[in-house]
């Protein structure tokens, strides 16, 4: 229903975190100057190289950190963290809450877009510290990886952090404010030189970046979920969506209210393939909106199995990736939500150890954490689902980012 306002051969298996190599193999360029990172996205000690540099780095449930080069196929340790809660990623860093706050993780590969080209680069990994903090930690990121902030809200404090990520980028933890709120679940959300705050009582504020409050003041019920799209930063609210971006030096705030038939529920978090301006959430198990954010509108779509995940592709096909309740990978028609091909039931057993699959949408391939299996999937979606490669772990990879996009 609409309303809008296979398995195949190919499998090539590796086992490869069971022996870690010591260091990342590195590119032979030469060094990046240390530039503005609102130039090309270089620091110093980095080096440019020719293609991205895409991984996938994995957290297990001990907190042992590692990359899986998907170039080479190597794999490097990285170092231990705390066991991890939860963890969110901009596609460089890797930021794991645990009890003790939020530690990041620097993958040392990374992305920058100029829109109409690309700059790819490489340098050390590392794991930069821990950003002190009480409670369950929500993490909103930006596309960017060496300027703008990362958005930090604690639950049990309220504690509400701006992070500088262009000092992270330079290896520093940099709190550009700390500003205290009630206690509450709330969001922190990055947009150019400001952030975006709840306060609890469903109102979102807009803060500049030394912590004061500039307005304007957008009601949202229930706030939800935060998502960073080429035209702006969503947050998501029971009635609809507030879309955020800046223009020249002014902080603009969108509601973009669901349908009028829409079901009465909402989405709790957004996915997509990085910076594309569709994202797609789950309202249910069979409840499925996807939000355009350059044409501010809705679709609603009713999913043909049970969904645990949803992310949106937003390709010239308009591919959809959906994680089934069973274990399968459904790669759905985004306009009508048939399926187009679909795997075999491939995260079973972590879906029923309640081991939560990461499904991660790139450009031509999407990746599969199965974290009770020990296994990492590489699906090629536009051809029937294939399974393109097989990774199998020597631990369970409890969270997985691909990082270098």
């Amino acid at each position: 229903m609409l309303r809008r306002t296979a398995v195949s051969s190919g499998i090539r298996a590796a086992t490869l975190f069971g022996v870690l190599a010591v260091g990342l193999t590195s590119c032979a360029t030469e060094e990046t100057p240390d530039t503005d990172a609102t130039g090309h996205g270089a620091i110093g000690g980095a080096e440019e190289v020719a293609e991205p540099q895409l991984g996938l780095t994995t957290i297990d449930p001990t907190g042992t950190v590692a990359h899986l080069d998907l170039l080479d196929e190597s794999v490097t340790e990285l170092g231990e963290v705390s066991p991890a809660h939860s963890m969110t990623t901009d596609g460089r860093y890797l930021f794991a809450a645990s009890d003790t706050g939020v530690q990041i993780v620097d993958s040392g590969v990374w992305t920058w877009d100029h829109v109409d080209h690309f700059h790819y680069y490489r340098a050390e990994p590392q794991l930069l510290g821990t950003v002190d903090g009480e409670g369950a930690a929500t993490i909103a990121t930006t596309n960017s990886s060496t300027s703008g902030g990362t958005g930090i809200s604690f639950a049990g404090s309220g504690d509400a952090v701006l992070l500088d990520t262009e000092a992270l980028s330079r290896g520093e933890i940099r709190e550009l404010f700390r500003v205290e709120r009630e206690p509450h679940a709330g969001l922190v959300v990055p947009v150019g030189s400001f952030a975006l705050l709840t306060d609890g009582s469903g109102t979102v504020t807009a803060y500049d970046s030394s912590g004061e409050p500039t307005g304007p003041e957008e009601p949202c019920p229930d706030p939800a979920g935060s998502i960073t799209t080429r035209v702006g930063a969503v947050i998501g609210c029971s009635d609809g969506a507030l879309l955020a971006h800046v223009d020249g030096s002014e902080l603009v705030v969108e509601r973009i209210p669901y349908p009028e038939d829409a079901p009465d529920a909402a989405v709790s978090g957004f996915d997509n393939r990085e910076g594309r301006p569709t994202v797609a959430g789950l309202a249910g198990p069979t409840d499925i909106r996807l939000l355009d954010t350059r044409q501010r509108a809705w679709t609603l779509l009713t999913a043909p199995a049970p969904l645990a995940h949803v992310t949106a592709v937003d390709d010239d096909d308009d591919h959809l990736l959906a994680l089934a309740q069973d274990g399968r990978i459904l790669v759905l028609d985004a306009a009508t939500g048939s399926v187009l091909a679909e795997t075999s039931p491939l995260v079973a057993e972590s879906l029923a150890a309640g081991a939560a699959p990461t499904l991660i949408a790139d450009q031509q391939r999407a990746y599969l954490s199965a974290p009770t299996e020990k296994l990492l999937y590489e699906i090629d979606y536009a051809d029937d689902a294939r399974i393109a490669r097989t990774f199998e772990t020597a631990t369970e990879p409890a969270f997985a980012a691909e990082t270098g996009r």
